[in-house]
């Protein structure tokens, strides 16, 4: 018998991080998906889910197994100098991402309730911030459990316009791709918004929180997980990724039947998306869309402040965690108070939105494939992971999805330089 208390309860950090991963500067790269090429690029929703699942199978592997977060297993078997770099890095998309979010959000209550954007933009920034530093994690992963559940505002406001659906079957299972500039910039920005380097840094490090939040509360006492730890984590993982691929799916085929058919194929944010599709739907739709940017940066800010955190404290051995309050963990909750400040002040700027999405998909396509050449080799080292190396075909997949991020960005950077 099904139980929704239950359920909701079995949400673990697999299907948080999926859903985090559908942040509102996603909703707008999946809107310009759908708008630029209709159902088109549909098939990226089916491909990418066994490369999500394979990267974060992994990245959970060795935060179960180690008892560490992933910048502390990095800083232990590579170089402390690449680490360094790379967490910096990491830092700087994630804030990039943290002040285009917030701006997402803003602008969608305006549409709702006008007001100043900036008295939204530092309420917004100030209750993340204050909820993260002073709620404990058990409550506040429960608040991110809620914060899930706003995604499904895509899946119902697809079913409010006329759909095609078998042409959206057709475009899901036979891939399509013309080997264009901007074909191949929303080809890696749909992979570098979908497979993204901070999505490795939580979901390792959430498993650890999730091991603390036991009483396992040193790393020794970590090490080490059962094969029904490793079955019910993999389990976790497969569920949210397909959940956010499902979310996806559904953004691209609205964006399609909507803003493409209509003519509007240049979508810039996720609320000028929702803009467009204010007189072309019923206000309902409209609606679910705009109060689904507010959730999914509700959701994706914390998550992308607190892994950025989660990656610096390591580099410098800080003490760190969201099981920790702020007295003993002060410089590991300063980082992700910092990040967020950062992302705030980057709207001051002046610069488009979809200037810094565009930056940050590109970063994340070059960083993306380094990432995942350490997590690979870690994940299949047994002085890591001893006898609990990935299966063999996730192994695959993972070495799979590292080639074609780095092919893909490869065949950018070329095509607009030569």
């Amino acid at each position: 018998m099904f139980h929704p208390k239950k359920t909701f309860k079995r949400i673990g950090p697999g299907v948080i991080t999926g859903a985090s991963d559908d942040d509102p500067s996603g909703i707008a790269t999946y809107s310009q998906a759908g708008a630029q090429f209709g159902y088109g690029l549909l098939w990226m929703a089916l491909f990418t889910t066994p490369m999500m699942m394979a990267v974060q199978e992994m990245s959970a592997r060795l935060g179960l197994v180690s008892g560490q977060g992933l910048a502390a297993v990095f800083r232990k078997h590579t170089s402390v100098k690449v680490v360094f770099i790379l967490s910096s890095l990491l830092f700087l998309v994630n804030t990039i991402n943290i002040g285009a979010d917030l701006s997402a959000m803003a602008a969608a209550v305006q549409l709702l309730v006008p007001a100043s954007p900036w008295v939204y933009l530092v309420l917004f920034a100030l209750g993340i911030a204050v909820l993260e530093v002073f709620v404990s994690y058990r409550r506040y992963v429960n608040v991110l459990r809620w914060l899930t559940l706003s995604l499904l505002a895509y899946v119902a406001a697809a079913f409010f316009v006329q759909q095609d659906w078998l042409a959206v079957l057709k475009q899901t299972i036979v891939p399509t791709l013309t080997f264009t500039p901007a074909s191949l910039t929303m080809v890696v920005a749909v992979l570098g918004t979908t497979i993204s380097p901070y999505l490795f840094f939580w979901q390792t490090s959430e498993e650890v929180e999730e091991e603390i939040a036991t009483g396992r509360k040193t790393v020794r006492a970590r090490r080490g997980a059962t094969s029904i730890e490793l079955k019910s984590m993999r389990r976790d993982v497969a569920a949210g990724m397909i959940f956010s691929n499902v979310i996806m799916f559904f953004i691209i085929v609205m964006s399609a039947a909507t803003l493409h058919r209509a003519g509007i194929t240049n979508i810039q944010t996720a609320v000028q998306a929702a803009e467009a599709l204010r007189p072309l739907t019923a206000n309902f739709a409209f609606i679910l869309f705009t109060l689904g940017i507010v959730g999914t940066g509700l959701l994706a800010i914390p998550i992308l402040a607190a892994s950025a955190s989660y990656a610096i404290a390591e580099v410098f051995g800080w003490r760190e965690g969201l099981s920790e309050n702020y007295r003993h963990a002060h410089s590991f909750y300063l980082v992700m108070v910092v990040a967020i400040a950062l992302g705030l002040l980057t709207n001051a700027l002046g610069v488009p939105p979809i200037s810094f999405l565009v930056f940050a998909a590109v970063l994340n396509g070059l960083l993306a494939p380094i990432f995942l050449w350490y997590i690979i080799r870690l994940a299949d080292r047994r002085d890591i992971v001893g006898r609990r190396r990935s299966p063999t075909v996730v192994r695959l997949v993972g070495w799979a999805t590292f080639t074609v991020i780095a092919l893909a960005t490869v065949a950018l950077v070329i095509q607009y330089v030569v």
